[in-house]
């Protein structure tokens, strides 16, 4: 995974095609995203809203982004008790992610960005235990995780919209970590 990340921010960073002299990267970008998300257990839907601002010094791009994004999953439950007639289930369900960081890219022809990403995430996930019997052993609660997470991605602008594609990889404490490949539409003021 390292070398072809470092690969791509080379060819991003080094990215030497005729490049725009001006181009409309610059400003606050508002947009609604949507896209899968694995962890160690399974595929689910993510969606959720960024919010971010650029600038852009001739084909280079810098920028600051925030996102709030869910999951769009019911509670995942299991036995966590193997023995016959055990009724006892635990059941968690991730809940919502947090995400503020930076990118920086390259414009390259009038309408296009490719971007690297990186920043602070922050996931937080909810639980019940259940007994199965008095229900005197029951409690939930909720667990949240700080990480960082790295990205790629492309953007193209169409009139005062944009439309992006990335791959992000975050990875937050105790292990846990996610694999999200997303889309997104909004716009740039």
């Amino acid at each position: 995974m390292r070398p072809f990340a470092a690969a791509i921010m080379l060819s991003i960073l080094g990215a030497t095609p005729a490049l725009a002299q001006e181009t409309p990267f610059a400003g606050v970008t508002i947009t609604a995203i949507g896209g899968v998300d694995h962890d160690r257990i399974d595929t689910q839907f993510v969606y959720g809203g960024q919010l971010g601002y650029d600038w852009q010094r001739g084909a280079t791009v810098f920028g600051i982004e925030a996102e709030v994004t869910g999951i769009a999953a019911s509670e995942r439950c299991y036995a966590p008790v193997a023995a016959p007639g055990a009724t006892d289930r635990l059941c968690g369900k991730a809940d919502r992610d947090l995400y503020i960081g930076g990118r920086v890219g390259r414009a390259v022809g009038d309408t296009t960005l490719l971007y690297v990403k990186a920043g602070y995430a922050n996931a937080r996930s909810t639980y019940a235990y259940e007994d199965g019997g008095t229900g005197a052993g029951n409690y939930n609660g909720s667990d949240t995780r700080s990480g960082v997470r790295v990205g790629v991605g492309t953007e193209k602008i169409i009139g005062n919209m944009l439309i992006k594609a990335e791959y992000r990889y975050s990875n937050y404490a105790d292990g846990y970590s996610r694999h999200q490949g997303m889309a997104g539409v909004g716009f740039r003021f």
